[in-house]
């Protein structure tokens, strides 16, 4: 999967990281020089979250600033309790056994 925002479109870009040594004039120095460049890339802060996208709740790549500014809407959260399974004219003490015996081998 691609390093890509789905609502901003932040990408990874590339770029330059400068070295340099030295004082600068202002300070009383000879000024700075550069002593090296070399190719970098800058990543977006890309986060997964789930998210509601045309009615259905899924997984999406979005920038923390996509985040910030309100652009993800988040689903609501369940109120989720299973339901005991039981079945009537039976013990828990049967049940129980049933269980057991179905993982055993």
């Amino acid at each position: 999967m691609s390093r890509v925002c789905y609502f901003t479109g932040k990408r990874t870009v590339a770029g330059r990281s400068i070295a340099r040594r030295g004082k600068a004039k202002y300070l009383g120095g000879v000024g700075r020089k550069t002593t090296g460049i070399s190719k970098r890339k800058f990543k977006p802060n890309i986060q997964k979250v789930r998210a509601v996208v045309d009615g259905k709740v899924c997984r999406i790549r979005v920038s923390a600033k996509a985040i910030r500014m309100g652009l993800v809407q988040k689903p609501l959260q369940r109120n989720y309790k299973p339901a005991e399974k039981r079945i009537e004219g039976e013990t828990p003490s049967e049940g129980s056994r049933k269980a057991g015996s179905q993982t055993g081998g």
